[in-house]
């Protein structure tokens, strides 16, 4: 199921929970990896993507620099990542309760911070917990380790390289690296934590 990353969904869940500062800082780094293809350099491997944080690194963001921008419940930091691309943290309110995220907006597009409000507050707003195919894998690449995980290289065919790649361990062959987007229901769920195995999956928007 490769969904390149020029035609992924506009906004995108990539880590399921609140992430703690070593994991907020970890998320920052999700693509540290990536050939340095167009996808990485014009910003399209992370615009969209966003995550849920805490109170005190929403605040502690704030205080490193002035921001680019701050209004009502979002700002942008002044530093981009790359082309149009910086990081957007809002506060927001959800079925009464304060909670707080950030997420990779492409700033060319003066509403796209406000499109990823409201595509937050949507997702984050449905009645029972899920996840869709994409988030699972999204939140397994996420929460693998820089030494578990990769971008396939000359092992794998000419048309496969450069996407995503993790090791996994099927018992008759010790470990292989295996295109993310390939892994079995079976390989997902085991790689998951406990308490995601088993969530309704909802189709992507």
């Amino acid at each position: 199921m490769f969904v390149s990353p020029a035609i992924r969904p506009a906004h995108r869940k990539v880590f399921e929970g609140v992430a703690s500062r070593p994991e907020m800082y970890a998320l920052f780094n999700r693509h540290a990896q990536a050939p340095f293809d167009d996808d990485r350099m014009n910003g399209t491997r992370y615009v969209g993507e966003w995550f849920e944080i805490t109170e005190a690194e929403h605040d502690h963001m704030l205080e490193i620099l002035p921001p680019l921008f701050y209004r009502g419940d979002m700002f942008a930091m002044r530093e981009f990542l790359t082309a149009s691309i910086t990081s957007v943290f809002f506060a927001l309110t959800i079925d009464d309760r304060s909670r707080w995220f950030h997420g990779y907006c492409d700033l060319s597009d003066r509403q796209s911070p406000d499109r990823m409000r409201a595509e937050i507050i949507a997702r984050e707003s449905r009645p029972v917990r899920a996840m869709n195919a994409q988030e699972k894998l999204d939140h397994i690449w996420s929460t693998t380790g820089p030494d578990f995980r990769g971008y396939a290289d000359a092992r794998f065919p000419a048309d496969l390289r450069n996407r995503q790649i993790v090791l996994v361990y099927p018992s008759a062959q010790g470990k292989i690296w295996k295109l993310l987007d390939d892994l079995t229901a079976q390989e997902i769920a085991a790689k998951l934590p406990v308490q995601f195995r088993h969530l309704d999956e909802t189709i992507a928007a």
